[in-house]
């Protein structure tokens, strides 16, 4: 920050466990993920490679390796895993994830539907060998499940090695936490707030009013994820208040 000014909230530097922010990479070139490095790596620690990108991006070894030397964390996106899953290939995935030099996994079934049982087994299995990260709730919007089974799979899965747990939301923000018109389900996520651990979970967030609702709920350092690489910058003013939406958050009473 250019200058130090008073009431701003603590954001915690890399590497840091809460007030993470990962960004959904779609296909970005090596140029354009330099771009962004350039002027927000600082504030990226995850970067996905969505869905199943990383199996048609030409050169993708070298665009991991980028976001490596810059101090951001690549990992594919949990749709290939199912991709594997569904074609009883988990070995052919783990070769893959050595292939490509990730040190991070995330475990899904958002789109194909793995048993519980099944889907802890696969995490405890690669938690050995990655930093796992887990992503509860379906792709599918009638798809339902109740706030009990969102909690008891949250918390399964972090017993067996998750080192966080995704809340889903699609890169569209209309599924999962969230309603059909991108509101926040807030029963569904005051629920889960009451039950696991906020630092272990990580909501996917990728509409402003989505980050900002979290913000203004859990504060500055909440974990938000499927950020666009273009929207990083603009989500840590969200963050520290430097932007009309969260404005008077964190300033206080007298100044309001």
């Amino acid at each position: 920050m250019l200058i130090e000014i008073p009431h701003l909230p603590h954001r915690p530097a890399k590497p840091r466990n809460i007030g993470l922010t990962m960004v959904m990479d779609k296909g970005l070139s090596y140029r354009e993920a330099e771009d962004m490095i350039s002027v927000s790596g600082i504030y990226v620690d995850f970067v996905k490679l969505g869905f199943g990108t990383s199996l048609v991006t030409p050169e993708v070894h070298k665009k991991i390796l980028l976001y490596k030397e810059a101090g951001l964390r690549p990992y594919l996106g949990g749709t290939l895993f199912e991709a594997f899953i569904v074609r009883n290939m988990f070995d052919e995935y783990f070769s893959l994830l050595r292939k490509l030099d990730l040190d991070m996994v995330e475990v899904s079934d958002g789109s194909f539907e793995i048993d519980q049982k099944d889907k802890v087994d696969y995490i405890k299995r690669l938690a050995d060998s990655f930093l796992v990260i887990s992503e509860v709730g379906s792709k599918k919007s009638d798809v339902i499940y109740t706030p009990e089974e969102w909690i008891g799979n949250m918390q399964s899965e972090l017993d067996a090695g998750s080192f966080k747990v995704i809340a889903e939301a699609r890169e569209s923000g209309t599924t999962g936490i969230y309603n059909g018109d991108g509101s926040a389900n807030t029963n569904l996520i005051d629920r889960i707030a009451e039950d696991i651990d906020l630092d272990s979970i990580l909501w996917e967030a990728p509409l402003k009013s989505q980050q900002t609702w979290f913000i203004k709920q859990f504060g500055a350092n909440v974990n938000l994820g499927n950020i666009a690489p273009s929207e990083v910058i603009a989500l840590e003013t969200l963050r520290t208040g430097l932007r009309g939406d969260t404005f008077f958050q964190f300033l206080p009473d007298s100044m309001k």
